[in-house]
């Protein structure tokens, strides 16, 4: 099972550490992937979710263990040159990234290929997550998730 820090955060929502590139590294150091939002503008990349907000460098982006979610037409066509891991959506059911994998909303079905996005919101005792059999979950609980685990 792959674990997958949503925003960077394992211990739940923090909006002051979501994708502040110290705590992606802290998350990537600890063996976790991570959900980063990247935005890029006039050759600027810039992680934040609702609006850029961290200036970050092609450097940064190209760690591994990265799940880059492109936030408008401009990030996505800058990512669809590179061989990193992305994706594109809103509230898609499954939105495949570019790795081969589905991306999954909340509650939807699961695959063998699929990864659980923020369990927490369809199921607040996250004991769907523990259960979960799929490629990954990404979420703000990962490291609740990860001890409860078989």
């Amino acid at each position: 099972m792959k674990y997958i820090a949503h925003r960077g955060l394992i211990n739940g929502p923090d909006k002051r550490l979501e994708n502040l590139p110290s705590q992606i590294t802290s998350s990537l150091e600890k063996g976790y992937d991570c959900e980063v939002d990247l935005w890029y503008f006039g050759d600027q990349l810039y992680l934040g979710h609702d609006g850029p907000q961290y200036n970050i460098t092609k450097e940064f982006i190209q760690q591994p263990g990265l799940w880059i979610h492109a936030k408008h037409l401009e990030s996505l066509e800058y990512l669809a040159d590179t061989d990193l891991n992305y994706f594109w959506h809103q509230e898609d059911d499954y939105t495949l990234t570019s790795k081969g994998y589905i991306w999954t909303y909340p509650g939807m079905q699961l695959s063998t290929k699929g990864i659980m996005v923020m369990p927490e919101t369809a199921d607040n005792t996250l004991q769907s997550a523990v259960e979960a059999d799929c490629y990954a979950i990404c979420s703000d609980y990962i490291l609740k998730i990860q001890s409860q685990r078989p």
